[in-house]
């Protein structure tokens, strides 16, 4: 999603850094990605500006078991890739879901070729699955999401996932299902593990590196038939970022 932001200070840096002559990148030892993700914040040090404290500790617990790092070829996982920070700030633009019919009604029940039945926006359906998978967990294990253990917060998200033994009827809420909440929450640690780094997730291209992807190069269509081959030239940015 193209959102017109206003300037931040990881896009001041990052055009500073970008700013500066070729020669000096080199004379540096820097590549224009790595010059990128020195400008990128670093997902320790980032302050949410959608989420609260609580709600920034579900969505870092959640993201790193829906994409843990050390995968197939080691690949970067969702933390490493800023993902939650990807999350964050499409949650807090209002164009995010701006685009969602919300004057009902809603059949909640009905089938998803009906299309959009939630009477939530992304941002409402955030803040209401958290508090009740927070719920949930208190509830059974005495402590929030995040501070479960890696086998048991996977064994929540599963429930989750599968709408087993997490009902969000039962906790009060009869117009989102566990499930729902769940492929949202999925989609958008996908997209931001796969989007453009000037988005805010995706970071140094992590992600299109592990997975050979060519990013936004004018042209590579003489690979496009090369099956099995590993593509040799590193991915480029919207930014003209290369790695």
């Amino acid at each position: 999603m193209l959102l017109n932001k206003p300037t931040t200070r990881r896009k001041f840096l990052l055009g500073a850094l970008l700013a500066l002559p070729l020669s000096d990148l080199v004379f540096k030892g820097l590549t224009a990605a790595q010059a990128a993700e020195m400008a990128a914040p670093e997902l320790a040090d980032y302050k949410p500006i959608f989420f609260s404290a609580d709600e920034w500790q579900f969505i870092l617990a959640a993201a790193d078991r829906l994409i843990p790092a050390g995968g197939k070829g080691k690949a970067p996982g969702a933390l490493e890739t800023n993902v939650p920070i990807f999350i964050d700030q499409q949650l807090h633009s209002p164009e995010f879901g701006a685009e969602i019919y919300m004057q009902g009604p809603f059949d909640v029940h009905a089938p998803a070729t009906m299309g959009y039945q939630i009477p939530f926006t992304p941002q409402q359906m955030y803040q209401t699955g958290i508090k009740l998978v927070n719920q949930w967990t208190q509830s059974n294990f005495q402590k929030p999401f995040h501070e479960l253990s890696l086998e048991e917060k996977d064994a929540v998200l599963t429930k989750v996932n599968k709408n087993d033994g997490i009902d969000f009827a039962a906790l009060g809420e009869e117009n989102l299902k566990a499930s729902q909440f769940f492929g949202q929450l999925l989609a958008d640690t996908k997209h931001g593990y796969l989007a453009d780094p000037m988005y805010g997730g995706n970071k140094g291209m992590k992600a299109w590196i592990a997975i050979g992807f060519p990013g936004a190069r004018a042209s590579f269509t003489e690979w496009v038939k090369q099956h099995n081959v590993p593509y040799p030239l590193g991915p480029v940015s919207l930014l003209g970022e290369s790695a």
